[in-house]
C-alpha cells in the first residue's frame, strides 16, 4: 500500500509571520491525522521560520523549486544545501508555473532532481499538459515526454524516494478540475511509463499526486481512485480549514 501523500504549494504568498502563524494552525488541526504524510512548501523567505514552527510536528517542509548546483555565481537562486540547513525534506521541482513562465526544460528538472537526490531531498516532480495540448490529443505524449526528461539516469532503486505530481495546467487556479475518471486515466498512464523505464515493482510503489483545483469538496472523490495518492494543492492549501479538511480526506 502506497502511504497517501498531501502537501501543499503556498506559491508567492504570505509574510514570515503569516506564514508561521498557518503553519502553527496546521500543526494543531493537524496533530491527531493518521495515516497521511503531510507537508508543505512556503516562500523562501518563511522556510527557516515556517521549519522552527514544524519541528517535531507530523507535516514535512519542503520548498518551491531550487538550483542544480551546489554553489557558485546564479544570483536570485537557491542551492539545495542551503534547503537542508533550514529542515526541508522535500522539494517542488518543473511545475507548470516554472515551466511556462520562466522557460525551465526537461533537462533542467532532471538536473535538478538529480541534485536532489545527492543531497537527500525527496523531489516532488511535476508534469501536466495544457489547455492546447489536451485539446489536440497530445496528453499522453506531452506527460510522457516529461516523465521520461525528468528522470534521466535516475536508478530504479531511487525511485522509492521520487514523488509524481500530475497536474493539468487547465486546471491550475482556474477553477476547472480534472475530473476523477480523467485524474485516474492519466495517473494509471503514468504509472505504466514508470513500470516500462524502471520494472513493475519499483512503479507500484511511486506515490503519484493529482494537483489542479483540488478542494475540500472534491478531495474525497479524487482520492477513491486507484492511481492517485495524494494531492499538491494550491489555494486550498492557504487556510488552515480547507486544507486541513483535505488531509481529512475520506475515501469513498
Amino acid at each position: 500500500m502506497r502511504k497517501p501523500f498531501i502537501a501543499g504549494n503556498w506559491k508567492m504568498h504570505m509574510t514570515t509571520s503569516e506564514a508561521s502563524r498557518l503553519a502553527s494552525e496546521l500543526v494543531a488541526s493537524c496533530r491527531d491525522v493518521d495515516g497521511v504524510d503531510i507537508a508543505v512548501a512556503p516562500t523562501f523567505t518563511a522556510l527557516a521560520a515556517v521549519g522552527k514552527v514544524l519541528a517535531g510536528s507530523s507535516i514535512g517542509l519542503g520548498a518551491q523549486n531550487m538550483h542544480w548546483e551546489d554553489k557558485g555565481a546564479f544570483t536570485g537562486e537557491i542551492a539545495p544545501a542551503m534547503l537542508t540547513d533550514v529542515g526541508c525534506r522535500y522539494v517542488i521541482l518543473g511545475h507548470s508555473e516554472r515551466r511556462q513562465l520562466f522557460e525551465e526544460t526537461d533537462e533542467g528538472v532532471n538536473r535538478k532532481v538529480l541534485a536532489a537526490f545527492k543531497h537527500n531531498l525527496v523531489p516532488i516532480v511535476c508534469v501536466g499538459e495544457s489547455a492546447e495540448e489536451r485539446d489536440r490529443g497530445v496528453t499522453f505524449v506531452v506527460v510522457d515526454r516529461q516523465v521520461t526528461g525528468a528522470l534521466k539516469d535516475v536508478a530504479a532503486s531511487q525511485m522509492a524516494k521520487v514523488v509524481v505530481a500530475y497536474e493539468p495546467i487547465w486546471a491550475i487556479g482556474t477553477g476547472r478540475t480534472a475530473t476523477p475518471a480523467q485524474a485516474q486515466e492519466v495517473h494509471q498512464t503514468i504509472r505504466a511509463k514508470l513500470a516500462e523505464l524502471f520494472g513493475n515493482e519499483a512503479a507500484a510503489g511511486v506515490r503519484i499526486l493529482y494537483g489542479g483545483s483540488v478542494k475540500p469538496d472534491n478531495v474525497d472523490s479524487l482520492m477513491a481512485e486507484a492511481d492517485i495518492d495524494g494531492a499538491l494543492i494550491g489555494g486550498a492549501s492557504l487556510k488552515a480549514a480547507s486544507y486541513t479538511r483535505i488531509c481529512r480526506f475520506e475515501r469513498n
